[in-house]
């Protein structure tokens, strides 16, 4: 396994891009650690509702709007990952600017379009 990604805003429904993203990272041989607002299975992957306490997680893509955020800010950054993506639709400048006060990198990206290009 590749290294770990956690996606926050995971959803059992097949047509979000939360869900489809979890599949292609799957498919792609990366682990996979998810959080959403119901419980769900994604592949075999569970979709816990609450922070859990993952470890060594490398990446955390999101979808969730920037006023849902708000919530995860001090979570995601005590995980402590290497870098956030920021999923069109989920673009956040506080909580960009709280991350590189953290030195943690963070990018405005799609996690399908970098999963599709090689560049994950």
């Amino acid at each position: 396994m590749k290294h770990k990604t956690l996606v926050m805003g995971a959803s059992t429904i097949l047509s979000r891009y939360s869900n489809i993203a979890m599949k292609r990272l799957l498919e792609n041989n990366f682990e996979v650690v998810a959080i959403g607002k119901k419980t769900g299975i994604v592949n075999g992957v569970k979709i816990h509702t609450f922070q859990k306490v993952f470890k060594n997680i490398d990446t955390v893509t999101l979808y969730l709007n920037a006023k849902n955020q708000i919530e995860y800010y001090n979570y995601i950054i005590d995980l402590k990952p290497r870098r956030v993506i920021f999923n069109p639709g989920a673009e956040n400048e506080e909580f960009e600017k709280l991350l590189s006060l953290n030195n943690i990198a963070w990018e405005k990206s799609c996690t399908l379009v970098l999963l599709s290009i090689g560049e994950y």
